[in-house]
């Protein structure tokens, strides 16, 4: 069954919603400059409230080894995803398992690219002027059905697309930002509730790799 994440959380409602929805996972993304920038401290308090099933997931921009890992821990992070130019270098410093590794796809020389990761998934998304992702552009869903990994599909999913998106690329997960917002950081209930009912009708049965887990330690 694909998986779903409801990514920019900013406040405990909407994190709830996303889990009574049926959401796999919600993402903290701390990176300043975004508008949907949390920080780590609040991040805590609201993972500490989240039902133990909802894997928690930490979103990082080109930051520091030492400073992801310290937000990693503070925050009992499940997993962690790395949106920015991180090489595969960079990300070998952490187990595999525990991370997502977000990247655009262009041209079939970033397929290549992406193969180099030895990661939990490739998330595809958008950068639009100067923005690593929620953007509310789509993604290139060509290239990205062709990737090797498991797949988080993101990238401007909406109630409107979010069918031809599971149809064409068939990925593993789906990342949802700001297709389920009323403004940037804060969710409406009502498109997460029936942006989940769609994934679930059109789901039923169906075989994916399980990408959101929680960590063992």
């Amino acid at each position: 069954m694909i998986q779903v994440k409801i990514c920019g959380i900013t406040n405990m409602e909407d994190a709830l919603c996303a889990a009574e929805n049926g959401a796999a996972a919600v993402g903290f993304i701390f990176h300043p400059p975004s508008p949907r920038y949390i920080e780590p401290q609040k991040a805590a308090e609201i993972i500490d409230r989240l039902p133990q099933h909802l894997v928690k997931v930490g979103v990082y921009v080109n930051q520091k080894e030492h400073l992801v890992r310290r937000v990693y821990e503070n925050c009992r992070l499940d997993m962690i995803q790395l949106h920015g130019d991180e090489s595969p270098e960079f990300c070998r410093q952490f187990p595999g398992d525990r991370i997502i590794k977000a990247l655009e796809l262009k041209k079939d020389e970033d397929l290549k690219k992406a193969a180099l990761y030895d990661v939990a998934a490739i998330l595809v998304d958008s950068r639009h002027a100067g923005l690593y992702g929620g953007t509310g552009k789509t993604s290139n869903w060509m290239l990205a059905r062709q990737i090797s990994q498991p797949l988080i599909l993101s990238g401007g999913i909406k109630e409107e697309n979010i069918l031809e998106a599971m149809q064409m690329v068939s990925p593993a997960a789906m990342d949802i930002n700001s297709g389920v917002e009323s403004s940037p950081g804060k969710k409406d209930h009502v498109k997460i509730a029936r942006i989940m009912q769609i994934i679930n009708e059109t789901d039923a049965g169906c075989a994916a790799p399980v990408i959101f887990t929680r960590r063992k330690d």
